[in-house]
């Protein structure tokens, strides 16, 4: 990775369609964002409640985490990796998606 390859994103319309059989597409914004629209087939775990609460997920499971603009899942996937999950990926901000939104 190059001096500033922290700062490259994802393409969440790329990632979200594109990701693995059995993963797991994860809302971390807060229930009301999600209520709001959110990418059809994701569901909702907020960032709020990632830390304290148990995962349902098993610790193998392909994990893809997105918000609004990637702040707070790039924060879920070091909870997640704490945690004990190996395959967690931040695939950026819905603010960025371009497909529909399911409510």
């Amino acid at each position: 990775m190059g001096l500033f390859g922290f700062l490259k994103t994802n393409d969440i319309n790329v990632e979200a369609e594109g990701r693995e059989e059995n993963s797991v597409l994860v809302d971390v914004r807060e229930q009301d964002e999600y209520v709001a629209g959110h990418i059809p087939g994701a569901v909702n775990f907020p960032l709020s409640m990632l830390g304290e609460a148990d995962t349902p997920w098993d610790k193998s499971t392909p994990i893809y985490l997105y918000c609004l603009a990637g702040t707070r899942s790039r924060r879920a996937v070091g909870i997640l990796q704490s945690k004990g999950y190996a395959n967690v990926k931040n695939i950026g901000g819905i603010n960025s998606y371009h497909g529909s939104l399911e409510k």
